[in-house]
């Protein structure tokens, strides 16, 4: 009979064996990326102390869920991976967990009691527990009559709030009844989800009808969207962003009264100009998609990147003509701990 072990990847050759195991399976995406966040992992032995199956937890994210499929126990071996690591989220007082899977997996979760919330011709993204995406919005604030009201959307990672982004909203507040400003809550940012969700929330207090809010599990990120079965960055992008969308689109505008988005046009970013793309295509005609020019100041364009750089350098005479008082005031106090994470590692190019 098959038995649950834990694997301790930072051993040599309990990782070596693991990634073996996942090559057979034509699982080969063993970047830092993706093993940096893994909180532990999972084995699946059979009679003879042969690896049969795996799964790891990353936050409250299943991932490299893997079984032995050359005979026909395939199916009880993956339910009892997924049960196992379901047990010890369970035992670490987490109710709530997502995964994101090869769409031909989706039915095998979802008889798990996994809901799908989302999937594209590649992947699925399914959620188990509570409080799922229903809770999730019923708590989200709302206005009176808002089911006749005009209401749009701006998702921003924020890192930091810049006048670009406030130029952002404002253009949103003025053709709509009500804004929501939805974060995206992720830790692998310069400043954190609390410290962004903050500034953005200082920043946009003026504005009487906007409401800013944390994205929570279901604005995904593409810094904690899992990759490892994907065949490239750019398939990253686009499945994310479609998945991204379709959860939007299906989920959240309809229990919002959403009926369009703002998007801040991305000379620059590759990567955001394709996000922005596919938005466009996924949303429309359901939901408008409008793209607003970049603010400039001096012939220069305002992006959070160069903030960053600049907080880096130590230019906060540069950084207070492209920030709020408000951002202006959070870095300035806290500069010394916004470099001390750029020494130690923290990413501060791309968006």
């Amino acid at each position: 009979m098959d038995r649950v072990v834990d694997l301790y990847l930072n051993e040599p050759a309990t990782r070596k064996r693991w990634e073996a195991f996942l090559s057979q399976l034509d699982i080969h995406n063993f970047s830092d990326r993706e093993i940096d966040v893994i909180d532990h992992t999972l084995g699946l032995l059979d009679e003879d102390g042969k690896l049969v199956g795996t799964g790891s937890i990353a936050g409250n994210v299943l991932k490299y869920i893997a079984v032995c499929n050359k005979d026909a126990v395939v199916g009880a071996r993956f339910n009892k991976i997924v049960t196992a690591l379901q047990q010890y989220l369970f035992n670490e007082r987490i109710f709530h967990s997502f995964v994101f899977t090869k769409l031909k997996y989706s039915s095998s979760f979802q008889h798990l009691g996994f809901t799908e919330l989302a999937h594209s011709d590649q992947a699925a993204f399914l959620e188990s527990g509570t409080p799922n995406v229903e809770d999730y919005l019923d708590e989200l604030p709302k206005i009176a009559d808002q089911a006749n009201k005009k209401v749009t959307a701006v998702v921003m990672n924020a890192n930091p709030f810049t006048l670009g982004h406030l130029h952002l909203v404002e253009e949103a507040s003025k053709s709509n009844d009500l804004v929501y400003v939805f974060v995206v809550a992720t830790d692998l940012s310069l400043f954190n989800s609390q410290e962004r969700l903050k500034l953005v929330q200082a920043g946009l207090k003026q504005l009487k009808n906007v409401v800013v809010v944390s994205g929570e599990d279901y604005m995904v990120s593409s810094a904690t969207f899992p990759a490892y079965f994907l065949q490239s960055p750019e398939d990253l992008i686009q499945t994310q962003t479609t998945i991204d969308a379709r959860v939007f689109k299906n989920i959240i505008a309809p229990k919002l009264n959403i009926s369009s988005r703002f998007l801040g046009e991305e000379p620059k970013s590759h990567t955001t100009s394709i996000y922005n793309l596919v938005l466009k295509k996924e949303l429309e005609p359901s939901i408008a998609v409008k793209i607003i020019p970049r603010l400039e100041l001096g012939g220069e364009l305002i992006t959070a990147t160069q903030i960053r750089r600049e907080i880096k350098a130590g230019n906060l005479d540069q950084i207070k003509s492209f920030v709020p008082e408000t951002t202006f005031e959070f870095i300035e106090s806290n500069l010394a701990e916004l470099q001390q994470r750029i020494k130690e590692g923290m990413n501060i190019n791309g968006n």
